[in-house]
């Protein structure tokens, strides 16, 4: 017997246009599909006609729960996984399925799409064609050294903070030594009505959203850059 194959499902990041045929397709073909909020997942699947069995996987997954996935895969099963909004895997749970799944032997395939990453780097104007990317600020534990290894970047800087921690970050960021050689661009609720890109020193970032305070609320992508 074939082993299945488990696709890795870009999903759109706000807008439920934004996905591909292909993705579609797949959904509606697999066995069933992994995600991290069968209700967020469920509303795009209505959305686009598609009656698929949902089954709930996030960071939370047991080891057991891994090994029913495995086994699935191995009988031939096909499945799709995605997460609430984007591309698996990439600050995302979902990378320790695939790990396991490519250590077992099982096929892979990518159904790329939409990233908030490279949407937010497609509209940042930013020079270059390099970045490094740091996925999310820690919470508590390396939080104060992650910000002071940001100066050591010689390539503008990208990553993902959370809207009860955005205005902590930037207050972080606005007291970096030389804080205002720094440019900040922050990109939210990317494809979706009250998308907004805000450029900056810190601190006049920091000012934006202290005057601002209702645009506090959304996924943010964060460069940060000389």
């Amino acid at each position: 017997m074939e082993t299945g194959i488990l696709s890795v499902v870009a999903t759109p990041i706000g807008n439920l246009e934004d996905i591909t045929l292909r993705a579609l397709r797949i959904l509606k073909e697999a066995d069933y599909v992994l995600c991290e909020d069968t209700r967020v997942t469920g509303k795009l699947l209505k959305h686009h006609g598609i009656a698929a069995k949902l089954r709930r996987y996030d960071a939370h997954a047991s080891e057991r729960a891994h090994e029913t996935i495995i086994n699935d895969l191995k009988d031939g099963k096909r499945i799709a996984l995605v997460s609430d909004a984007g591309t698996p895997g990439i600050s995302d749970p979902g990378v320790m399925l695939v790990k396991s799944a490519r250590d077992a032997g099982i096929s892979i395939e990518a159904i790329p799409g939409p990233s908030a990453l490279t949407a937010a780097f497609s509209i940042a104007g930013i020079p270059g064609n390099n970045f490094a990317f740091l996925g999310f600020v820690p919470h508590k534990k390396g939080r104060q050294t992650f910000f002071e290894s940001i100066g050591t970047y010689e390539m503008p800087v990208a990553f993902y903070e959370a809207p009860h921690r955005i205005m902590k970050t930037l207050e972080s960021l606005a007291s970096l030594p030389a804080a205002e050689t720094f440019q900040v661009t922050i990109a939210r609720e990317l494809t979706k009505l009250h998308e907004e890109v805000v450029s900056g020193t810190p601190s006049e970032v920091l000012q934006h959203f202290l005057d601002n305070s209702d645009r506090v609320r959304g996924e943010f992508v964060v460069f940060v850059y000389r």
